[in-house]
């Protein structure tokens, strides 16, 4: 049975409330068991949030990168693991759909499929990310690719793995190569290898692939390795809002968290300042959160967009893991208790450091483009 689309006006974030209040209770339990969050993966698909970023005329829900955004935000509030893992299949959608609508490009197949056949797509870009991995090997029609994927989020429910592999072309640079291959293809191999600190709910196994066909039509992209190319000016302009929201709402959850414990409290000198230290990093987590999602909206991408929402990257991770750390301190001890949960938020929000540009790479590359220096380095 295929989910439902929603209709133009469809309230995403009521959607996501209902769903997010359903999954803050076995949160916790996936944490702990190291499993996948497999049925609010079901509630997100029933409700039509895997073809929402799709284009109405083709079939989806026709949302914006906002609605996807607060949404995600709500789900990370009861269950990060929850949102990353879905914010890893959105920024995918919403990149294909901003690449159709904004240069014509050649994605509707895509976005079709996803719509059509409820499709979960998995991610392998943060771990690839400029210089890829994975070796891809002429074949008659196409090509073998065998490579090992780290990080592929919501793989234990995932349909194609979007990924990428390097081809030495003997007649010009090394390339890298973009497609997608089925997750019950020959050669792919799902590894059980998501023993984490944090978001440990996220199924983020690593895909193995062995000598995988991938014909010459399934290529939908060829780039020189480790360079900067117009596509990572789109994936950076559109996918890290998606994926920063996730970590806003581990944050706004622990600060709620904190605000109820703190409340509790009989009345002490020190507390207002801890409180006022913990709103503190939530309004910059929060701010510059919500620059990413106008640049998302309106931006141009480019390098000096692709510096703005990076900077915002690394303010949205640091504060939102200030944030989580000032909760601890504000509710106390009772902190450590892991019925509190904020032991958990505070795992979770540690793979905000993580994520590509991270910092010190970050720092780097706006230093370059404020200074007009090469950024292909």
């Amino acid at each position: 049975m295929l989910a439902k689309t929603q209709q133009p006006g469809t309230d995403w974030l009521s959607l996501a409330d209902e769903i997010a209040a359903k999954i803050a209770e076995k949160a916790a339990e996936h944490d702990a068991n190291d499993s996948f969050v497999g049925e609010a993966y079901a509630l997100l698909k029933a409700d039509g949030f895997f073809k929402a970023l799709v284009p109405e005329e083709f079939g989806g829900g026709g949302a914006a990168v906002t609605d996807m955004c607060r949404s995600i935000r709500r789900l990370g509030a009861a269950c990060g693991s929850t949102a990353l893992a879905f914010a890893m299949h959105s920024h995918l959608v919403a990149a294909a759909a901003w690449r159709w609508r904004n240069q014509g490009a050649p994605t509707e197949g895509l976005l079709k499929r996803v719509a059509g056949e409820d499709l979960v797509l998995v991610s392998s870009g943060g771990s690839d990310w400029l210089p890829s991995g994975g070796v891809a090997v002429k074949a008659e029609g196409g090509f073998r690719v065998t490579a090992r994927k780290p990080f592929s989020s919501g793989s234990p429910a995932g349909d194609l793995l979007v990924t990428s592999a390097v081809y030495q072309d003997p007649e010009e640079e090394p390339t890298v190569l973009h497609f997608a291959v089925p997750l019950k293809a020959d050669g792919v191999k799902m590894l059980d290898t998501w023993k984490v600190l944090g978001m440990r709910g996220t199924g983020s196994n690593d895909i193995e692939l062995n000598e995988v066909f991938v014909p010459d039509a399934a290529v939908s992209g060829r780039r020189p390795q480790s360079k900067w190319h117009m596509l990572f000016h789109i994936i950076s302009m559109i996918a890290f809002p998606l994926i920063y929201s996730a970590y806003v709402g581990v944050a706004e959850g622990a600060r709620a968290k904190a605000l109820a414990a703190a409340r509790r409290k009989p009345e002490d000198r020190h507390l207002p300042y801890l409180v006022g230290e913990m709103e503190n990093a939530f309004a910059e987590a929060e701010m510059a959160w919500e620059r990413m999602i106008a640049l998302a909206e309106t931006g141009t991408p480019g390098p000096e967009t692709t510096s703005r929402t990076m900077t915002c990257r690394t303010l949205v991770g640091r504060a939102a893991i200030r944030t989580v750390e000032q909760a601890m301190e504000v509710a106390g001890g009772g902190a450590f208790y892991r019925t509190m949960e904020l032991e958990r938020a505070f795992r979770d929000v540690q793979g905000a450091r993580f994520h590509p540009l991270q910092e010190k790479p970050q720092l780097d590359f706006t230093g370059r483009v404020a200074l007009g220096w090469d950024i292909d380095v």
